[in-house]
């Protein structure tokens, strides 16, 4: 697994954020305690996919599945987002 991840983790949305639609904003968001996160079509694609009970492993396979595009490729661009957000506190991994 790319970057040292485990390809077995479940990641999972921390403790108090929510993954929702803003009307504001016209725009889906990552609410987290006293924080927002504006994320893209990719990013929604991938978190749409983490709920705790998904393995890394698996989100990869369907979205290289669904998109057909290079396993290895996705990994990567997965791994990079998952572990910002993990950095920032907003998933768990």
């Amino acid at each position: 697994m790319n970057a040292g991840l485990n390809a077995a983790v479940a990641p999972a949305l921390a403790p108090g954020v929510k993954l929702r639609f803003d009307k504001v904003r016209e725009g889906w968001v990552l609410l987290a305690p006293e924080r927002l996160f504006v994320i893209d079509e990719q990013a929604l694609d991938i978190l749409k996919l983490v709920d705790g009970a998904r393995t890394l492993k698996v989100i990869i396979d369907d979205l290289a599945e669904r998109f057909d595009a290079p396993r290895d490729l996705i990994e990567t661009d997965v791994v990079a987002m998952l572990r910002d957000l993990a950095d920032r506190g907003a998933i768990t991994l």
